[in-house]
């Protein structure tokens, strides 16, 4: 197998799609389509396809995407913004319109799902990003929060955090008691898995805080 070779599985929502997806994508030179009993073989990326990303739908790709941990990309008859979601939420990083799944716009979806990028149909990303941003004004905005699931005060501690100052310091800052401090530094570091100062500032220079 070619260094660069990607192995895939294809999963559809009917037998005959599933055995024309196998028979067409099988011809294109890096990608192996596996089958049957895969002997040790890794799979780097799952195909499915559906007519309509309904819940079954969505159970297929939270199975692939549980079961080998490995890039999801989905192809599908009707999508929408509400649909694209769902599908994300479940596990698919690359979505793509079945009208539009020829041999090779498939197989540059499948190289892409493999680099960690991730897609949608141009129509629906303006739909999306407009229907995110609701979400961000009407909902998350007036509890406090950001989509980083942080709120501001959270955010403006981690920053300072990131930035050396100590917990008095930060209190000083933020016209915040210390032992507010402490407790807001207590609450990200449980709700988020952080182990140390250390490991917080890893995580605020991940999520662009600083």
């Amino acid at each position: 197998m070619g260094q660069d070779m990607i192995t895939l599985r294809i999963e559809a929502s009917d037998a005959l799609t599933e055995i024309g997806a196998r028979e067409v994508l099988g011809q294109v030179p890096d990608l192996q389509v596996l089958t049957g009993p895969q002997n040790g073989i890794p799979t780097d990326v799952v195909v499915v396809i559906v007519d309509t990303v309904d819940e079954g739908a969505l159970e297929r790709i939270r199975r692939a995407h549980a079961v080998d941990r490995r890039p999801v990309v989905l192809i599908a008859g009707a999508l929408d913004p509400d649909t694209v979601l769902g599908a994300v939420e479940a596990g698919a990083r690359t979505i793509l319109r079945r009208q539009d799944a020829c041999a090779d716009t498939v197989a540059d979806v499948v190289r892409s799902a493999m680099r960690g990028e991730g897609t949608v149909p141009c129509d629906v990303l303006g739909r999306l990003l407009d229907q995110v941003g609701h979400l961000q004004a009407q909902v998350l905005e007036p509890m406090g929060l950001r989509f980083n699931g942080l709120s501001r005060r959270e955010t403006e501690v981690l920053r300072l955090v990131a930035e050396g100052l100590e917990t008095a310091e930060i209190a000083r800052r933020l016209n915040y008691s210390p032992r507010t401090i402490k407790g807001v530094l207590h609450d990200v570091s449980v709700r988020l898995n952080l182990r140390n100062r250390a490991h917080a500032v890893a995580y605020a220079m991940r999520e662009g805080l600083i």
